[in-house]
């Protein structure tokens, strides 16, 4: 405790210094750094320090005091437990007390928190007593004025942890050694029966809740899905052992089942991803989901879309591709290659793509032949027939120059070598409208890889993913014009900002 002096002395000398505060310790030796800075704070508000300051309220009264030293005297004299029992106070201010109330015992308190000394002889006699007891180790810890953990100790101390606490059966007979051993070897048994039982409704359960094999590899799980198991068997077997089996952590499972008790709040997105998933020919993937979900103003990230996908099973379906060609030869001069890969266009009606594309399916075969627009891959005109003939590609270019004949465009057509494009109706088409002709090169589809890509998309998300065994061929060439139209009118290309080719023409305000 620093006097009135030395407190506004060193208050006075850390304000000549600069309020430094490290050359005022220096200079005077004291106080502490936090110290120094309460003065300080102190004198500010009244440009004075108290001169004393009043004496801080007991925060235990003499009764609570008085309780606590006498729970120590009848309690062994343990510090620990009369601050465990009585709830106050601290070690130090229960260790201070002691010191007030008992002076001649400080060193003892000091150095052994008071406990009693015990001779080597008194803990021997203990430890035999407590190994060829007939009775409790409590009544032989109350015989010898002692508590039952002490005597244990004394047992660890003089014969170690792994010793039995009773010696009545030293030397026990052979048949009951060979009993023992045979309890042993059951008991061992039935563990690992229960351990296989264990593995085995783990597994069947995983089979009928999560829809896994009876092979599956059970580490492997996700912690939601072993929490579901663990909750299904949990009447049959502990938690400990089921935590342990899984692999899973104790807070990890408490944590999911509480995650579970909340209730799912993606239930309205499950529904929603699932409507739009059905509705856009079961093609569209998490990243267009998440695009289309966006439009109904329901934020959501694409992970979280990705991972209700793979639980509601919306699998896009990606199977092998058959390619139709219809390459003749060379039947008349090719033109150049004026695309030269480049399939992008500043403006409609400046590059279209076209080629023709086969459906097989058990009622017959069906062609395709289209028009792409490269400004937004818009189908700008198409034909769907049994024959791949003259007549499939020309309807296709009349209807074609039909959208063109008003405006005056004369877009370049590119096409690849099949000898549709090289019959005189298509020629003199051509030269009819104006169109300028373009050529890939020969067996090279990257030259015409939009319009290939056009055909991949169509299979992959209308033809591949359905089973076409009952459809007839007028049912099949409905469901594929019904798709071209979808895809122009509503289908989302995250290209075109996550709008339709139709949609985006409007946008621009290039069609009404």
């Amino acid at each position: 405790m620093y006097s009135y002096e030395d407190r506004i002395r060193a208050v006075e000398l850390y304000i000549k210094l600069g309020k430094r505060v490290g050359p005022t310790l220096r200079q005077l030796g004291y106080p502490t750094k936090n110290s120094l800075k309460g003065w300080y704070s102190e004198y500010q508000q009244s440009l004075d320090l108290p001169v004393r300051y009043a004496p801080r309220e007991l925060k235990f009264s003499q009764a609570q005091k008085a309780a606590a030293i006498d729970h120590y005297l009848t309690h062994d004299r343990c510090i620990a437990v009369t601050m465990r029992a009585l709830g106050y106070p601290g070690r130090g201010t229960l260790t201070k007390w002691v010191r007030e109330a008992f002076p001649e015992a400080r060193r003892a308190v000091v150095g052994s928190v008071g406990q009693r000394r015990y001779s080597e002889s008194i803990k021997q006699a203990g430890v035999m007593q407590l190994c060829t007891r007939q009775d409790s180790a409590q009544a032989v810890a109350d015989k010898l004025g002692v508590c039952r953990p002490t005597l244990y100790n004394w047992k660890n101390q003089l014969l170690g942890r792994e010793a039995s606490s009773s010696m009545k059966h030293i030397n026990p007979s052979p048949r009951e050694q060979e009993r023992d051993e045979l309890e042993r070897q059951v008991e061992s048994l039935r563990r690992e029966v229960r351990q296989l039982r264990l593995e085995q409704d783990l597994l069947n359960k995983a089979n009928e809740l999560l829809k896994k094999g009876l092979g599956v590899d059970l580490q492997l799980l996700s912690n939601r899905e072993k929490t579901l198991l663990i909750d299904a068997l949990r009447e049959h077997y502990g938690l400990p052992e089921l935590l342990g089996q899984l692999g899973l952590a104790r807070s990890s499972y408490f944590y999911h089942r509480a995650r579970a008790a909340m209730g799912d709040k993606y239930i309205q997105v499950r529904q929603s991803i699932a409507e739009i998933f059905e509705s856009n020919h079961r093609c569209y993937g998490y990243r267009r989901l998440q695009a289309s979900l966006t439009r109904q103003d329901v934020s959501i990230s694409e992970k979280v879309v990705q991972r209700l996908m793979k639980e509601e099973s919306l699998i896009v379906a990606k199977p092998k591709r058959r390619r139709y060609a219809s390459y003749l030869g060379e039947i008349s001069p090719a033109p150049e290659n004026i695309i030269n890969r480049d399939f992008q266009a500043a403006a409609p009606n400046a590059k279209w793509l076209t080629d023709i594309t086969e459906f097989q399916i058990p009622a017959g075969k069906v062609y395709l032949s289209p028009i792409i627009d490269c400004f937004d891959g818009m189908v700008v005109s198409w034909t769907i027939g049994t024959s791949p003939d003259a007549e499939l590609v020309n309807s296709m270019l009349d209807a074609a120059i039909e959208t063109v004949a008003q405006t005056g465009e004369r877009p370049v057509l590119h096409s690849d070598r099949g000898g549709h494009y090289r019959w005189p109706g298509w020629l003199r088409r051509m030269n009819d409208a104006n169109l300028t002709r373009s050529m890939s090169r020969k067996a090279c589809s990257p030259d015409n890889a939009a319009c290939e890509g056009f055909f991949g998309r169509l299979k992959n998300e209308l033809f591949y993913a359905r089973d076409w065994k009952s459809a007839t061929i007028e049912q099949f060439i409905e469901a594929v014009d019904s798709y071209i139209r979808w895809y122009n009118e509503k289908r989302i290309k995250l290209s075109l900002g996550s709008l339709s080719p139709i949609e985006y023409r409007v946008s621009l305000g290039l069609a009404a």
